[in-house]
């Protein structure tokens, strides 16, 4: 018995921007027609620039990126964050510890981890609003491609 695709009429994705995990994550909601957003930093900075204004993001009134991290978690249902490595560090490691202060369902996704997992956490915490995050591209070079094949998965594939 296969399973129903997620319904994705009622969910949104947000980032904070950054290149990497963030932008993978709102580039896949924009190609598969699902509703975008969050938090980045004042002058819509990221590592590679001043983030294109297609990414329907809110500015943060300081630069930090600490600040847009807070806040995306703070409004959303649930956080995930993807790596490509094992354990958690810099940024993605103050996300998880940033979600457990607030008391939000966060979980890592890594190689290895089966993606059904993500689905069924979705399920679990009847995630409307998902914050998406992970490493910057120049920390994790594949980082896009990995958060595009598992969000495919848990949420298109039947």
């Amino acid at each position: 018995m296969s399973e129903k695709s997620f319904d994705l009429s009622d969910f949104k994705i947000v980032s904070g921007g950054q290149s990497g995990a963030d932008q993978a994550a709102l580039d896949w909601a924009i190609a598969n027609g699902v509703d975008h957003g969050g938090w980045c930093p004042k002058g819509r900075k990221s590592e590679d620039g001043k983030i294109d204004p297609k990414y329907l993001l809110t500015e943060t009134p300081s630069a930090s990126y600490l600040e847009r991290t807070e806040w995306n978690a703070r409004d959303s249902d649930a956080t995930v964050i993807f790596t490509l490595d094992p354990k958690l560090s810099g940024g993605s490691k103050k996300t998880m510890e940033i979600a457990e202060k607030l008391g939000k369902p966060c979980r890592h996704f890594r190689p290895g981890v089966d993606v059904k997992f993500l689905r069924r956490f979705l399920e679990m915490y009847k995630v409307k609003v998902l914050n998406v995050a992970g490493p910057r591209a120049s920390n994790a070079p594949g980082i896009a491609e990995y958060v595009s094949e598992c969000l495919d998965k848990a949420l298109l594939d039947a």
